[in-house]
């Protein structure tokens, strides 16, 4: 997911889109663990989709205080 996208959507769909990702996160931890996952890459994908998506939340909520 692009910074752009993130930037795009609403309050409601980053918190979603959060849940959905730390969800896939999981599940993919699960599947490295029983040596059961193909991309590797996919881990470090969605780990940075959380952090863009946390740091754009943290960055609406500075702005709301300001």
């Amino acid at each position: 997911m692009k910074a752009k996208e993130i930037h795009e959507l609403s309050a409601e769909d980053l918190q979603a889109k959060l849940k959905d990702a730390r969800a896939e996160l999981f599940n993919l931890r699960f599947q490295m663990a029983t040596s059961q996952l193909d991309n590797t890459a996919r881990l470090g994908q969605v780990k940075t989709d959380i952090a863009r998506i946390q740091t754009e939340m943290r960055a609406r909520e500075l702005k709301a205080l300001n």
